[in-house]
């Protein structure tokens, strides 16, 4: 599809090999042939080839290191620069090609594919595998939908559980309420959202986080991210409502601080359980 595998890689007279040697030199001032021949694992015979082509075209200069006569150094000619600022753009060209046809949506589910396939193979150290943001359009409808599907198939709760929670966004002012989605590999995977109710106190409503994101702390971030927010308007106090069933989020709660308040007996769909409120001091 695009070319790779081509004896001539986008329409140029260098296989993919060659092509890499010269990206790598365009990227370095100078680099020594060893230190090319073990970033690229390639045979000491196949790159004194490439390079002995190379410097035929006039592409490549070599020159004995001042420090060690024993090694090479390499760098690419103005032609070699200029040879490589064309594929480069041929290259820019041949992906915006293949991007056109394809919707903004599908083209932004492709890179979020792509960042998740680096991601995995080389993780980077100390980067958390998510990003927090404010809430965009159709998150809103994202929330009330993944808590109506999440909760009937995990708890058995039903549409009129949905249609509380659609009551609750239905009910958020962002001229004082706020939000935060959760984002891993590109796809939405958890929300919280902080609801103002007097000069003093607030609510954190709505923390959920998607089955395929638990175990990453994304939860305890998210309500970290609400309480930082909560103690940045002025709050002194912010509340909760939780159930007894959700134990994974209650444990979130109390290691954030949050104690019980009060609870009593409820119903769900004609399920019985435990209605559960938490307060914290800020």
């Amino acid at each position: 599809m695009i070319g790779v595998l081509q004896s001539g890689l986008l329409d140029s007279p260098y296989s993919l090999t060659e092509v890499r040697v010269l990206f790598e030199l365009a990227h370095a001032e100078r680099m020594e042939t060893g230190e090319l021949r073990a970033l690229l694992g390639l045979d000491a015979g196949y790159l004194s080839r490439i390079l002995t082509r190379f410097e035929s075209d006039g592409l490549v200069e070599r020159e004995r290191s001042a420090a060690d006569a024993r090694k090479q150094l390499l760098r690419l000619t103005p032609a070699g620069a200029a040879t490589f600022v064309g594929l480069d753009k041929r290259s820019a060209e041949e992906i915006e090609r293949l991007l056109s046809g394809l919707p903004d949506g599908d083209q932004e589910r492709l890179v979020a594919s792509m960042a998740t396939i680096r991601g995995l193979l080389a993780p980077e150290p100390g980067r958390e595998p998510y990003v927090i943001r404010p809430p965009r359009t159709g998150d809103l409808g994202w929330v009330v939908y993944r808590h109506g599907e999440l909760y009937s198939r995990e708890y058995g709760w039903g549409t009129a559980f949905e249609q509380t929670v659609a009551k609750i966004v239905g009910d958020l002012d962002f001229s004082k309420d706020a939000g935060w989605i959760a984002e891993a590999g590109g796809e939405r995977a958890g929300c919280v959202f902080y609801v103002r109710q007097d000069d003093t106190t607030a609510k954190l409503r709505m923390l959920l986080v998607e089955p395929s994101a638990r175990g990453m702390g994304l939860g305890r971030r998210l309500v970290e991210e609400c309480l930082r927010h909560a103690k940045a308007e002025g709050c002194r106090r912010i509340t909760l409502w939780t159930r007894d069933c959700l134990v994974s989020a209650r444990r979130i709660y109390q290691a954030a601080g949050f104690q019980l308040e009060k609870e009593e007996k409820g119903r769900e769909n004609g399920i019985e359980l435990t209605e559960q409120w938490w307060t914290r001091d800020l």
